[in-house]
C-alpha cells in the first residue's frame, strides 16, 4: 500500500579537496540527475541543487559543507518496502563517497570498485567520518521565531542551513528553545529563523533539527553567530569549548547558500551539455 505524505528533504554534499570538485559536478549533473529523474519522477514535485556560498571565517567549527544542499519534495515515502523493486539500479561509484569525504582520502584506487546500491550510498560515513545527511522534515517549516512577513522585495538572504544532533536529545531541545532561539530572536542582523523537527522514521537520519537563519551576508552572520557568542555560557552537555558546543560534521551540519536554485532539475535540466 503506498501512502500519501507530502515531505521535504535536505542532502549536504561535501567537497573536500578542490582536486575533486570537478569530478562529483561531473557525476551529478551527467549520471545521477538523470538517474534520480528516472526513478522518482512519478512522485516527486521538485528536486533541486543549491551551490554552497564560501565558507566565511570560523564557519568550518559548524559542520560547514562546501559543494550544495540538494532537495526534494515527496509525494510518498521512498523508502516504503514497496518502492524497494527498481529496474535499474543507480549509479553510484564508490570514489563519490571519497570525493564528499565519507570514506578516507587515503589514495587507494576505487576506480574499478563495485557501483553502490543508492541506498548504501546514503547510509555511509559515520563513526569516525563524517555521517552522510539525509534528512526528511514535514513538507513545510514547524516553528517561526523571527521576520513573519518578509518577502522578496526585501532583498536578497544569506541563507544558514544546519541541521543538529544533540548528545541528550531533552537537554539539548531544552538549550534551544531557553538559550539558542531567544539569543538569534534578539540578534538585529537576524532577518528570519525557521525551524522543524526531522522525521527519524524514513531513513534513520540521527539529526533532531532543521535550522534556517537569514542574514544580509557574512559579515552580520560572524558578528551574530561567533562574536555574539564568545562569552555564551556553555552547556552541561556541549562537547565543545565554543558555540555551538557541537562536534563539527557530527553533531551540527550545514551550509550556507542564497535565496536560487542552481539547478531545479525537473523543469531546468537538459542534460549534460559541454562547453564548446
Amino acid at each position: 500500500m503506498f501512502d500519501y505524505r507530502p515531505m521535504r528533504s535536505i542532502i549536504y554534499v561535501d567537497c573536500v579537496r578542490e582536486e575533486y570538485r570537478h569530478r562529483l559536478q561531473h557525476w551529478l549533473y551527467a549520471l545521477h540527475i538523470p538517474d534520480s529523474i528516472s526513478k522518482f519522477g512519478p512522485y516527486v514535485s521538485k528536486y533541486a541543487f543549491y551551490n554552497a556560498l564560501p565558507t566565511p571565517p570560523e564557519g568550518q567549527r559548524f559542520g560547514t559543507r562546501r559543494f550544495q544542499m540538494t532537495e526534494h519534495y515527496w509525494l510518498t515515502n521512498e523508502m516504503a518496502p514497496e518502492m524497494s523493486v527498481n529496474a535499474f539500479t543507480e549509479r553510484m561509484p564508490v570514489e563519490v563517497l571519497r570525493w564528499q569525504g565519507m570514506i578516507p582520502d587515503d589514495g587507494v584506487d576505487l576506480s574499478k570498485a563495485k557501483n553502490m546500491e543508492g541506498d548504501d550510498h546514503r547510509s555511509s560515513g559515520g563513526g569516525e567520518m563524517p555521517p552522510f545527511v539525509f534528512a526528511h522534515v514535514p513538507i513545510n517549516w514547524q516553528f517561526d521565531y523571527k521576520g513573519k512577513g518578509r518577502t522578496i522585495a526585501d532583498g536578497p538572504n544569506y541563507r544558514w542551513q544546519f541541521v543538529l544532533r544533540w548528545p541528550d536529545e531533552e537537554e539539548g531541545e531544552k538549550w534551544f528553545n531557553e538559550v539558542f532561539v531567544p539569543y538569534f530572536q534578539g540578534r538585529s542582523e537576524v532577518n528570519r529563523f525557521l525551524s522543524s523537527k526531522i522525521y527519524k522514521d524514513v531513513v534513520g537520519c540521527k539529526f533532531d533539527r532543521l535550522v534556517e537563519i537569514w542574514f544580509e551576508g557574512p559579515e552580520e552572520w560572524y558578528a551574530a553567530a561567533v562574536e555574539g557568542t564568545a562569552d555564551m555560557a556553555k552547556p552541561a552537555w556541549a562537547q565543545e569549548e565554543k558555540f555551538p558546543f557541537l562536534k563539527s560534521n557530527h553533531y551540527i551540519v550545514g551550509m550556507f547558500l542564497t535565496d536560487m536554485a542552481t539547478s531545479d532539475n525537473l523543469t531546468q535540466y537538459r542534460g549534460y551539455i559541454t562547453m564548446r
